[in-house]
């Protein structure tokens, strides 16, 4: 179930969202009685409510907003209980001087916004010995393991647990912990209005994560990146999930850099059954890799993997998805077969990263001569050595004409919509412009591509293809594109909204 956290300074507003959320289907409701500005009216606030309520009051030491005394806080929890609140949250050092009273549940919480301490067995013990109907630990995650110890307790724990791990490190214990068994889980009103690190809004979790749905026998997809909250995989992926019927959900994982090995080493425990692989660790996954397809020995980097329990398979979908698209636009124009060549002579490619040796990788296997430009180069000379074509400084990639010009590199993704990697002046109509990002999908290089009579291929139609490549791997079955396609979109559009 989601229990959705409403905190608003006026009586009136949290009465509205309060009634607003009931007639949407949403069963409870924390009401955070530190938010309200002036005299607190918990009477007021449970009168007539439309769905049951857990009355929270959090201090600044536990990540809330009261600014009264703590006899005041005490006074309305104990208020709250004689007025029938359905729940109320009483932190660990003050549960045990409030006595359980008529039909009121107690939730026993400990917050720790700076880490998740070592031994949470023994935390939980001491808050389920606290007269606890339902047992709340809300702790920092610092590294991706601090989220598994979190879901592996409230998967073994006797009292109802709600386990949660703040920040971007520990978004999946929310969206897996009810997979886990935990009663509830909380989310935001509004995705804007988080009212801790890492919360995610109602409606998220409902439509595009399916939280009431998943289960002990639902399967663990997700993309692992550092940062990750920008990426549109878990939109993508999950709604062809919904649309196949499939019992599985696709979550994202921040990981860094210093932690990707750990992170592959423990995938038994999530249990993990396929990542997608992005910066920055398309090359640093292949070494836990214990199978890699033609593509990946070839262009040194992974943005796939499959589990199993004979370990961990690593494939590439970039090269192709990448290569398939250019043939797309092409055909429109061109008379060309499937397979064949594409038609182009020469191409620039700009990065240097895992998508830009991939998309060097596919062009070059179709007969075009490559060159590569980077900010950095030495990771230039790099992928292009191990592709086999050249490299040329980033300040000279305007230099000599391409039939093909390929962006992948992030220059032109949201926010920094107003850059582009390559000057408008340098393009001609006879070019084939492409551009990796799909965030926006009409970058400022695809739009004066565009004004310069270039033929366009954006990222959207990269992304959904590989990420259909991707389905297919893990699922055996057919993707449904334009279910990928039209999800990605609507996200898209839904970015550059006003919050």
């Amino acid at each position: 179930m989601i229990c959705v956290s409403i905190g608003r300074g006026r009586h009136r507003h949290v009465i509205a969202e309060h009634k607003h959320l009931a007639d949407n289907g949403v069963q409870l409701v924390e009401l955070r009685l530190d938010y309200i500005q002036g005299d607190v009216q918990v009477k007021r606030l449970l009168k007539d409510r439309p769905c049951p309520a857990i009355i929270t009051c959090r201090r600044k030491q536990d990540g809330g907003r009261w600014e009264h005394s703590e006899e005041a806080r005490l006074q309305l929890l104990r208020l709250a209980i004689v007025e029938g609140a359905d729940y109320v949250d009483l932190e660990d050092d003050i549960a045990g001087g409030i006595r359980r009273y008529g039909k009121t549940k107690r939730v026993v919480s400990h917050h720790d916004m700076l880490r998740t301490p070592a031994d949470l067995p023994a935390l939980h013990a001491r808050l389920a010995a606290l007269d606890a109907d339902v047992v709340k630990i809300a702790t920092m995650a610092n590294h991706p393991t601090d989220n598994l110890r979190m879901l592996e307790l409230v998967a073994s724990a006797k009292v109802p647990t709600v386990g949660i791990c703040m920040g971007d490190i520990g978004v999946p214990t929310r969206i897996l912990c009810g997979r886990a068994g935990a009663p509830f889980v909380f989310a935001t009103f509004n995705d804007e209005r988080a009212l801790a690190p890492g919360q995610i809004g109602w409606r998220q979790m409902r439509d595009l994560y399916r939280f009431d749905a998943l289960g002990p026998a639902t399967r663990i997809y997700g993309v692992v990146a550092d940062p990750v909250a920008h990426s549109l995989s878990p939109v993508v992926q999950n709604a062809a999930i919904a649309a196949a019927g499939l019992d599985a959900v696709y979550v994202p994982f921040r990981v860094p850099a210093d932690q990707i090995d750990e992170f592959l080493a423990e995938a038994g425990r999530w249990p993990l059954a396929g990542l997608s692989v992005t910066i920055p660790h398309k090359e640093a996954v292949l070494k836990r890799c214990s199978r890699q397809d033609d593509l990946v020995r070839s262009i040194g980097a992974a943005n796939t993997l499959s589990f199993a329990a004979d370990g961990i398979a690593a494939s590439n979908t970039d090269a192709t998805a990448a290569v398939e698209s250019l043939e797309a636009v092409l055909a429109e124009t061109e008379q060309l077969t499937p397979g064949q060549g594409l038609g182009v002579k020469t191409a620039l490619v700009l990065g240097a990263g895992g998508a830009a040796r991939a998309v060097a990788f596919g062009l070059k296997q179709r007969g075009a001569e490559v060159t590569i430009a980077s900010r950095t180069a030495d990771r230039a000379k790099k992928v292009a050595a191990d592709v086999g074509c050249k490299a040329v400084e980033w300040s000279a990639r305007h230099r000599m004409p391409h039939d093909c010009i390929v962006n992948a590199t992030p220059i032109g993704m949201h926010p920094d919509v107003d850059q582009t990697p390559f000057e408008k002046e340098h393009l001609r109509p006879y070019m084939v412009v492409f551009d990796t990002v799909y965030n926006p999908e009409n970058t400022l290089f695809i739009k004066e591509a565009r004004a310069a009579g270039c033929r366009v291929v954006t990222g959207v139609e990269m992304f959904v293809r590989q990420a259909a490549i991707q389905f297919r791997t893990w699922h055996g079955t057919e993707p449904p594109p334009q279910v990928m396609r039209e999800a990605l979109k609507r996200a898209t559009a839904s970015a550059k909204q006003p919050a």
